[in-house]
Formats: C-alpha cells, sequence, structure tokens
C-alpha cells in the first residue's frame, strides 16, 4: 500500500488555540494509527510546522482524514500539503 507524507503550518498562537479542540484531535489520531493507516505525527519543536505519515490506499483517503480533523476544521492547521512517499530504508 502506499505512504504518504503531510506537512502542515499551524495557526498563530497554536497552544491556546488548540486547547478546546485537543482531546477530539488526539481521539481521532488513536482511532487512525489504531486502523494501521496512520504511522505517526507530530509537530517541530517550535510547534510551527507538523508531519505525519500515512498509509492508505490514496491520497484521497488521506485529504479525508486531514480535512475531517478538527485542527483542520477549526483553523489550528492553517495548511497543508501531501506527497507520496517512497520508503528507501
Amino acid at each position: 500500500m502506499p505512504k504518504y507524507i503531510m506537512w502542515g503550518s499551524y495557526c498563530e498562537d497554536v497552544l491556546e488555540k488548540r486547547t478546546p479542540y485537543r482531546q477530539a484531535h488526539l481521539d481521532g489520531l488513536a482511532k487512525q494509527k489504531e486502523s494501521g493507516v496512520l504511522m505517526t505525527i507530530g509537530p517541530t519543536k517550535d510547534v510551527t510546522k507538523v508531519f505525519a505519515i500515512y498509509e492508505a490506499e490514496s491520497e484521497n483517503v488521506v485529504r479525508q482524514l486531514v480535512e475531517n480533523d478538527p485542527y483542520w476544521q477549526h483553523q489550528i492547521w492553517t495548511e497543508y500539503e501531501i506527497k507520496e512517499w517512497i520508503q528507501a530504508l
């Protein structure tokens, strides 16, 4: 199955603004991880970018996951891009 990386950006004052949506966001990620579609996700240390690796049938599946996330729906993530990834090692 293809793998995809997602790079995204966080809004200003993310640590404050994410609070009302954080638990729903984490619960959704846990379900994705359990199902095997999400391999890993996390912010950069300065909390300006988010990085994720997915294993999914298509880029469209990944886009749906990102766009259904509370962080996207409430503008905590302000932009993202997805690229198919070839794992060399």
